[in-house]
């Protein structure tokens, strides 16, 4: 996460007086960037990245701090460290859970692995989402990804495509309206076909196996449930876990 992008979670940060801004940019410092102590020129630095005007003193702020009767830094011959009741109340405010940063590194290394560029946008939009807590529509995003993953991954392999259309042929066989329906194209997919039939005719054309198929359905539903008005709480949990299936199990497995 960049500091903008935490600042901006936190109400007010502009108007909070320079102590507690000091503290924040301390505990981004130690979480984000991986300082173990921070220095006066850290903070400046952070101050002009966030283009925040300040006349104070950086270095007179932290050592005050540092001489509370409850200080919130402690000064070590290293430079400055929150204190860790305030590293603490930081942390369960602001900090992201062990899981959240694991399914936050994946999707963001992600993009090196994704050469398709409507793919790259849903990884984008998934991103986002995900970093403002929006698991409904990170959900849907994912989702976006991995089927057009799919049905990119189909239609790039002449033999892949020949069984796809294969099974729909014969599904389809004594079916009047959907009779000679055949995919040549990207678009074909969603004029001719819905996403749940698509998943059975890879099934039926061995291009997926059963423990895919089941994901796949059971991903469906969830993204059926995400995208559509309900009083089903949606949460990080339950956001993790589609987002893990379908990253490993179809955009970097299908190749």
């Amino acid at each position: 996460m960049v500091l903008s992008e935490f600042v901006d979670q936190v109400p007010g940060f502009d108007k909070l007086p320079p102590r507690e801004k000091i503290k924040l940019i301390g505990w981004y410092l130690h979480t984000y960037e991986g300082k173990e102590h921070f220095h006066s020129d850290h903070i400046r630095a952070c101050y002009k990245t966030l283009h925040l005007v300040t006349t104070e003193n950086i270095g007179q702020y932290l050592l005050r701090m540092a001489s509370y009767n409850t200080p919130d830094v402690v000064r070590e011959k290293q430079g400055f460290k929150l204190t860790r009741p305030v590293r603490s109340q930081f942390d369960a405010k602001y900090g992201d859970q062990p899981s959240m940063q694991v399914i936050s590194k994946l999707l963001i290394e992600l993009p090196t692995k994704v050469p398709n560029v409507a793919e790259k946008v849903f990884l984008e939009e998934a991103i986002n989402c995900y970093r403002v807590k929006a698991y409904r529509a990170c959900i849907v995003m994912v989702w976006n990804l991995a089927f057009d993953h799919l049905l990119h991954w189909i239609l790039k392999d002449p033999a892949r495509l020949a069984a796809f259309n294969d099974a729909v042929t014969k599904r389809f066989q004594n079916n009047p309206k959907k009779a000679g329906t055949v995919i040549t194209r990207y678009d074909d997919f969603s004029d001719e076909l819905k996403e749940f039939e698509i998943i059975e005719f890879c099934k039926n054309a061995n291009l997926i196996n059963d423990n895919l198929t089941r994901n796949l359905k059971e991903k469906l539903g969830k993204r059926n449930i995400a995208a559509h008005p309900s009083t089903m709480v949606i949460g990080q949990p339950q956001a993790d876990d589609v987002i893990s299936d379908l990253v490993h199990n179809v955009v970097l497995a299908l190749s």
